[in-house]
């Protein structure tokens, strides 16, 4: 029971290769709708780039600082380094021992750092709930694009009632 999150994540991270796998390298990169302008890629590589931050930390027993994060840019540009990113820490995941373990989480909510108190157990799900919210703008970008991809219940909370739902 305790491990759920992390395989709720991983299960997650699979629809990341899911749609990796449908879309072409130009449809990943295109930054041209507004009003944020970013892409796929660019938001991918965000949510990995969380992830690795909370991997490394605990890692090498550090504090998580979130305001640190690697930001690998090579992500964001290249699909296939993305699904690497995605195996990896699928992987990564599953060496985590003691989900229960206090860490300490630094972040910047808005009036500069603050530092925080989690779980290792609540950041995951945080981070899991930050992927999924990031999924929602990549379909918004996706559908802009007019680009058409499969995955069921991309972008939605597991907690948004099915009627709800549109386009699944």
């Amino acid at each position: 029971m305790k491990k759920s999150i992390i395989k709720s994540l991983q299960y997650t991270l699979n629809k990341s290769t899911d749609l990796l796998t449908q879309i072409d390298s130009d449809s990943y990169i295109n930054n041209t709708v507004g009003p944020f302008y970013s892409s796929v890629g660019s938001h991918i590589r965000h949510t990995l780039d969380f992830l690795n931050c909370i991997l490394n930390s605990i890692e090498n027993n550090n504090d998580i600082d979130l305001t640190l994060r690697n930001r690998d840019e090579a992500i964001s540009k290249n699909k296939y380094k993305a699904i690497e990113e995605v195996d990896s820490i699928k992987n990564r995941l599953d060496n985590i021992k003691n989900i229960e373990d206090i860490v300490y989480v630094i972040d910047d909510c808005g009036t500069g750092k603050i530092g925080i108190n989690y779980t290792l157990e609540s950041i995951l799900a945080q981070a899991n709930s930050h992927t999924i919210h990031h999924f929602a703008s990549i379909s918004f970008i996706l559908y802009q694009l007019n680009i058409d991809y499969e995955i069921k219940g991309f972008g939605y909370n597991a907690t948004t009632p099915i009627p709800k739902r549109k386009g699944i």
